[in-house]
């Protein structure tokens, strides 16, 4: 097994860093990583906002539900879906370019291309012995966040990433059986052994949570599922995704 299979299968998400800032040199890496990632045509429909100012940071984690590790990290990346500059671009040539930028297919590549490129970024962060945890939850206030960060039209702040020198070293949560997510030729539709494998896993993530926290929690991967969909959440998020100019077609 080489070093970077042993740094993507040791990832847990950090969630306490030390008062150190990243430097410039480590940013920069990380942000060239980024860019190294896949990107679909060559398109690059997406941009990195790394925040220092405290201000902010707080702000932000504020805005992304009083997770404090948002003000209290190394550096804190936020990742956009962005179609700006290609509308620029359209300008420059003469195209009315509305009808590309505005579809769902533009839409799913931009968000697919930030993700793409944040992944390279994590795995770069924790292969120089860095931290990291992806922050979804700027999206609970994405106005607010999209005001702050001063972000126009066909910008679209999807997720933060906090990075650091880790503080903590958390045990690493199960995944999901790989047979449970790996289908060859087919999806298997074999609804008994879907279910057998679920309540396998259940055990698994009970036992991680009850030895994590002293018996406090014995939760189930499926009852937090349910309990997830059972509330409807950001439910603004179409209506606000049309308004920056995406996903209208």
């Amino acid at each position: 097994m080489n070093d970077v299979i042993k740094t993507i299968l040791n990832h847990r998400s950090i969630r306490k860093f030390e008062d150190k800032a990243l430097t410039d040199e480590q940013i920069q890496v990380i942000v060239q990583s980024a860019q190294a990632a896949s990107t679909s045509s060559f398109i690059q429909a997406y941009s990195i906002i790394g925040v220092k100012d405290k201000e902010k940071k707080l702000k932000l984690a504020e805005l992304a539900g009083g997770q404090k590790y948002v003000a209290e990290n190394g550096h804190f990346f936020v990742f956009c879906a962005d179609l700006h500059r290609h509308q620029l671009i359209a300008g420059q040539y003469n195209h009315d370019a509305s009808e590309v930028l505005e579809s769902t297919e533009k839409f799913m590549v931009a968000v697919i291309d930030a993700a793409l490129a944040a992944q390279n970024a994590v795995l770069a962060a924790e292969s120089i012995g860095l931290g990291a945890v992806y922050i979804g939850g700027l999206r609970n206030q994405l106005s607010e966040v999209s005001s702050l960060l001063k972000t126009p039209a066909h910008v679209l702040p999807v997720f933060g990433i906090a990075v650091g020198y880790p503080a903590q070293q958390p045990d690493q949560k199960q995944r999901l059986p790989l047979e449970h997510v790996y289908h060859e030729d087919e999806y298997q539709q074999d609804q008994t052994r879907y279910i057998n494998q679920l309540k396998e896993y259940d055990e698994q993530i009970s036992e991680y949570y009850e030895q994590r926290t002293n018996g406090e929690r014995k939760d189930t991967w499926t009852g937090q599922m349910a309990g997830l969909l059972s509330k409807p959440t950001r439910m603004y998020m179409k209506e606000f995704v049309e308004k920056k100019g995406f996903n209208k077609r």
